[in-house]
């Protein structure tokens, strides 16, 4: 059998770029099926941290010598070029930050705190990742405003009917997660978008799931934020972007304070920096954020339709040789969904199969995947989930489909 899939991928020389690939786990070639939590690097990112640290290693903005003016260069680079790979606006409108949960904590903070009052509304679904769950939460408490939930069906699915009944005047913020990490459901942010706007609540985009997947035009979709996170498309941690229409943005008072995010200080008063500085208080993370170009740039130069033409194609065949490993119970089966397949078997703790997978080198998580209220809808502790990527292939699902009937017949 073909390993690519998608006929315009060469595969092989795509694996070429990761170097982690190489490697052997338990004495087994490495079969990495956790992507979902985070994707490998392309040599090219890896390679950008090296160059930052070797050649032009500087703080940014406030500097005049040559290396600072280079960091400070490198580092908008990026912005100009997630400006473009998400089709924003304006280059403003783009915020570095450390990533989707740092994202939503300062909308949560810096929007929620200054324009929530007492019993206004905010709404979520049954699907949401804690960090779009949890700062939603705490700001409710402090405020005094009301948290809602939209349910999900049997197959972790939300209806639109459903949204619209649960939005009202009241309502002051949606946020909803673009494509679900633990089912791999994607959302139909856009109608949301269009519900929200029609109550004039502001429509926030969990794009964690959806950056390294999914077409991702935040014009078209017309949310008012998108949160996204480097390491979940092949870029380094501890960084991602925020998206936020500018009107919004400019309105909104910073989350954190200190250098960079300020226009002039006194002891008697401070004024704040234009955005998107107002929001990137302090030395940020430099390196990786330069580095992050390059994963969009990576991104970019395979195609989001091959990348999502050869994942579709891993999903389909991975839920068709899974269907023959006795006992198993799949949890997301939209219609509509991202390369992660979620399921239990009968008398094997995830856990146990999470760690006999690893001893065949096979990396997968298990547990509840930071989607606990997800979970207990379900009625269950936790799934074992594989989400793919574009440089996995069909014979590691083949080997990952035997491996798992084989330590299903050690329980039976």
């Amino acid at each position: 059998m073909s390993t690519a899939v998608a006929p315009k991928l060469d595969i092989q020389k795509i694996r070429k770029d990761f170097p982690i690939l190489e490697q052997k786990v338990n004495g087994k070639p490495l079969i990495y099926f956790d992507n979902a939590a985070t994707t490998q690097k392309p040599k090219q990112v890896i390679d950008a941290i090296s160059e930052y640290y070797e050649g032009y290693n500087a703080n940014i903005h406030r500097g005049l010598h040559s290396l600072a003016e280079k960091a400070t260069t490198a580092f908008e680079d990026s912005r100009k070029v997630f400006h473009k790979f998400i089709n924003a606006a304006e280059v403003e409108e783009v915020i570095f930050t450390r990533g989707t949960t740092d994202g939503i904590n300062l909308i949560a903070n810096a929007y929620g705190r200054k324009f929530l009052q007492k019993g206004d509304e905010i709404l979520i679904t049954a699907m949401e990742h804690h960090s779009n769950i949890v700062p939603w939460q705490m700001i409710a408490e402090e405020k005094g405003a009301i948290l809602k939930v939209v349910p999900v069906n049997a197959k972790g699915e939300i209806s639109l009917d459903e949204v619209e009944k649960l939005i009202t005047d009241k309502t002051k913020i949606v946020s909803v997660v673009y494509a679900s990490n633990s089912l791999g459901t994607v959302n139909p942010v856009k109608e949301i978008a269009k519900l929200a706007h029609a109550k004039n609540a502001v429509m926030v985009v969990d794009g964690a799931q959806a950056s390294s997947h999914c077409k991702v035009d935040v014009q078209d979709l017309d949310c008012d934020f998108y949160a996204t996170s480097g390491h979940k498309m092949y870029g380094p941690t501890g960084c991602g972007i925020l998206y936020g229409k500018r009107a919004i943005l400019e309105e909104m008072t910073p989350y954190q304070g200190g250098g960079e995010m300020i226009n002039n200080v006194s002891f008697e008063k401070t004024t704040y920096n234009d955005i998107p500085y107002k929001f990137e208080a302090g030395t940020p993370n430099i390196a990786d954020v330069v580095a992050l170009k390059h994963a969009a740039e990576y991104i970019d130069s395979i195609g989001k339709d091959n990348i999502m033409a050869h994942e579709q194609a891993l999903t389909r065949n991975a839920h068709k040789r899974l269907s023959e490993v006795p006992g198993i119970h799949f949890y997301g089966t939209a219609e509509d969904k991202v390369s992660v397949v979620s399921f239990t078997i009968d008398n094997v703790h995830p856990y146990d199969a999470g760690m006999m997978l690893d001893a065949k080198g096979i990396a997968v998580r298990t547990g509840h995947h930071c989607t606990q209220p997800l979970m207990d809808h379900f009625g269950i502790e936790g799934t074992i989930r594989a989400s793919f990527s574009v440089y996995n292939t069909i014979e590691e699902i083949d080997f990952f489909a035997d491996s798992l009937k084989d330590i299903v017949a050690k329980f039976s």
